[in-house]
């Protein structure tokens, strides 16, 4: 709430959490356009429930384990966008973060990438990354049937089949406080790696077994 570009709708769609999150929400209140707290069918469904709401030209998400990096990422977003009108969206740069200490654990610095790159396993950070709304009521929003690939399959199916024209802010954007849904055990790797080969399927991707050991590997460069 501490972003100093003043033009922002804050939406909190919450599936009904028994913690602290309600307490959280009355104590900024003042601050927040819309909030709804019930029961959703997971992460993704209430992402789209929040974009179905949404009424800016430009969504952002910030997940639960997201904090902003610093006041000022709102605000380079609006510019980027203010000064190259005809872009559909825009990404930046990430840190994992140790959920107490704070500490940096691994680094996600992107650059400007073509969607020639997502054959080679690139993919922007999707906490850094805002679209313009018109994109979701023209190519669809998240798909709820692949899981943690959800952003991963958006990505594809935005960067790859429809070719949208997105540039990279090179800012710190976000910091991701580790422990994520799509890394906790064993089986949920495992899952998410099936979940992102079918979503590489699902856009027809060439050699998709290829692209997600490049996937994996680049990841390396991170630590």
């Amino acid at each position: 709430m501490a972003q100093t570009y003043p033009d922002v709708e804050y939406l909190v769609i919450d599936g009904g959490s028994t913690d602290r999150t309600l307490n959280i929400i009355q104590e900024n209140q003042s601050a927040i356009d819309y909030f709804i707290s019930e029961k959703d069918k997971g992460l993704y469904d209430a992402i789209n429930k929040g974009i179905q709401r949404a009424t800016g030209k430009v969504i952002g998400i910030l997940n639960a384990d997201d904090l902003f990096a610093h006041p000022d990422v709102l605000a380079s977003v609006a510019k980027t966008f203010i000064d190259q009108p005809k872009i559909d969206g825009l990404y930046g740069d990430l840190n994992y973060i140790h959920a107490t200490t704070h500490k940096t654990i691994r680094t996600w610095k992107s650059q400007q990438n073509t969607f020639q790159d997502l054959k080679k396993g690139w993919m922007p950070a999707h906490p850094t990354l805002y679209l313009k709304r018109s994109l979701f009521e023209k190519n669809g929003d998240y798909a709820l049937d692949l899981g943690t690939a959800a952003d991963y399959e958006l990505i594809l199916r935005y960067f790859y089949t429809h070719k949208i024209e997105a540039v990279y802010l090179p800012v710190l954007m976000v910091n991701m406080r580790m422990g994520g849904v799509s890394n906790q055990s064993v089986m949920s790797r495992v899952s998410a790696f099936v979940n992102d080969y079918k979503a590489l399927k699902r856009n027809k991707m060439p050699l998709p077994f290829w692209v997600l050991l490049q996937k994996k590997i680049s990841k390396l460069s991170q630590f």
